[in-house]
């Protein structure tokens, strides 16, 4: 157990939190989720020892082991994938290296012989014969080939080395595990395999996520961060979430009764526990909701931008034809060959591909960017597109220039009174907001910048978007409200994204992109991963191909 005891803790005249008290009990996980610079990261390093709050205590129960994934990812960049791994359990590294120490001893005295006898007790009380072994199989179930195992974390790429650092936090089962990101720069199945491990881990899990669809597959609470208070609520995110908007809707609405709102709520709460009763969630956990509170519930203090595209004009039949597109990268990979598929003015189209540059660089092409190496494409005419980039410093090379001026420059021809305050409109549904209209571009941060482009695409009226890695740099808040204006969206879309709820909810066709074709299917996301005719498909198109898997 892990008691948090009137923590507070300010930088300077900010204050973060302020007599927070918590408890996180074993056997459940907590989701924690906030606003950017809530203090989502700051509030981990609490709870593991890494920052000392200005007031308060964390008191963790004598005897449990702690393991963290932390967002450095260079710490360990000297040592090998295994040796960074076995590091996790310190306990068993530290008593390898005395044993090793007492071994190597030229005059190992009758008193080391006794000391070496306690070590390899313990030693082998905690696991330590079979580490190794272990180690490796954690590796692979992870993505990390066997030959990347004795490879110095600095040689490994970032995918890789992200693994094997939430290797290292999962090894030895820990009695708490914490984890900040985890799943950045893993694919789909091995979130899906870190799902099921964490679903069915019976100690205390605390983990910070933007992945909607990971928290909800493995959180039986969560943590809300919010106004310097963090509170607990059980049930995963999307219950948080459309409970928390649930209730601020029947709060604004002053002529319902109070029985028949907490009416509502039940009946919503009773066709949430019957659809948490599919997930792949442990059975213990299940149980978690059956203790839920009503009066527990509050409605969200965060605002949430509002997203929606209108298009000026419906797309006709016409949408893109692309033709035996192919395209290889500088070193000669081949991310995809022979392309050709047409699109028509009812699809949200997926696109996936074991290559996260595949994908970029096919989206650079069609949006004229990039020259494929052979192959055509078409447009429609009617076709009016909007294209949020993965990448969108070419956007901001002018530092100087205010908000205001920067979303001015793209303002389409169709448009003819772009006045201030129409401006100030699409700026203030990304929740810029009075004087926030007018500083420079050169202090946005990653997100400001992403929920510029966003004003800038429904600026264009589109009828068709192209959106790569849309979830990048976006709260959950942000997030939440850019899926939903695309789900709401009329026109035809196109993505990319390793947000597993925002494909499920938006496409109704996928096209996977391979050294050898395509793969095509009218399915959603999930129908895609489970059918076993596009995994027998798969196995053909990528073997023995040159392909960067990771």
């Amino acid at each position: 157990m892990i008691r948090v005891n009137s923590v507070t803790l300010s930088f300077g005249k900010r204050i973060l939190f302020d007599e927070v008290n918590l408890t996180f009990s074993k056997g459940n996980c907590y989701g924690v989720i906030g606003a950017n610079g809530a203090g989502k990261s700051t509030f981990l390093k609490i709870l593991s020892g890494e920052i000392e709050p200005n007031k308060g205590s964390v008191d963790i129960t004598p005897g449990l082991r702690m393991a963290v994934l932390r967002q450095n990812r260079y710490e360990f960049d000297e040592f090998s994938a295994i040796d960074t791994v076995l590091m996790g359990h310190q306990r068993m590294w530290s008593i390898m290296h005395e044993k090793n120490g007492l071994y190597a001893k030229e005059d190992f005295s009758e008193e080391d012989g006794i000391r070496a006898g306690e070590l390899e007790a313990e030693f082998g009380e905690i696991g330590g014969y079979t580490a190794e072994s272990d180690v490796a199989s954690l590796l692979s179930d992870l993505g990390v080939e066997e030959k990347f195992h004795s490879s110095l974390l600095k040689d490994l790429t970032g995918a890789l080395k992200v693994r094997v650092l939430l290797a290292q936090a999962l090894f030895g089962n820990p009695d708490i595990l914490i984890l900040d990101e985890p799943t950045n720069d893993l694919d789909v199945q091995t979130i899906g395999w870190l799902e099921n491990f964490l679903a069915d881990y019976q100690n205390i899990v605390i983990v910070v996520s933007h992945d909607r669809h990971f928290l909800d597959a493995i959180c039986t609470h969560v943590a809300d961060v919010d106004r310097q208070k963090i509170k607990i609520y059980t049930g995963n995110y999307s219950f948080w979430y459309e409970s928390s908007q649930l209730m601020a809707r029947q709060l604004s609405d002053k002529n319902k009764k109070t029985e028949e709102k907490r009416q509502a709520l039940l009946d919503f709460i009773a066709r949430f526990s019957a659809n948490a009763s599919k997930s792949r969630q442990a059975t213990s956990r299940k149980k978690a909701l059956e203790k839920l509170v009503i009066d527990e519930i509050e409605p969200s203090n965060r605002r949430y931008p509002g997203i929606f595209f209108k298009q000026l004009r419906e797309v006709g039949n016409q949408v893109l034809n692309v033709e035996k597109l192919s395209k290889r990268s500088d070193d000669g990979t081949v991310l995809f060959d022979k392309v050709s598929f047409s699109l028509s003015k009812a699809d949200k189209v997926a696109l996936v591909s074991r290559n996260r540059l595949a994908l970029t660089s096919f989206l650079e092409i069609i949006n004229g960017r990039n020259a494929a190496d052979s192959g055509d494409f078409s447009w429609g005419t009617t076709v009016t597109t909007a294209y949020l980039p993965n990448d969108n410093g070419n956007y901001f090379t002018n530092k100087e220039i205010t908000l205001m001026d920067w979303l001015r420059q793209y303002v389409p021809a169709h448009v003819t009174d772009a006045d201030e305050p129409f401006l100030r409109g699409f700026l203030g549904r990304m929740l810029f907001s009075g004087d926030e209209v007018l500083k420079k571009t050169s202090v946005l941060s990653g997100g400001e910048k992403v929920r510029c482009m966003i004003s800038r695409m429904m600026l264009q009226d589109p009828n068709l978007v192209m959106l790569d890695e849309p979830t990048n740099h976006l709260d959950l808040e942000s997030i939440q409200s850019f899926n939903e204006g695309i789900v709401n969206f009329r026109g035809v879309v196109l993505i990319t994204s390793h947000d597993h709820t925002f494909l499920q909810t938006v496409a109704n066709r996928v096209i996977e992109l391979t050294p050898k074709g395509i793969i095509d299917r009218l399915m959603n996301f999930d129908e895609y991963l489970e059918n076993p005719r596009v995994r027998e498909l798969q196995g053909e198109m990528y073997l023995n191909s040159k392909f960067v898997s990771v």
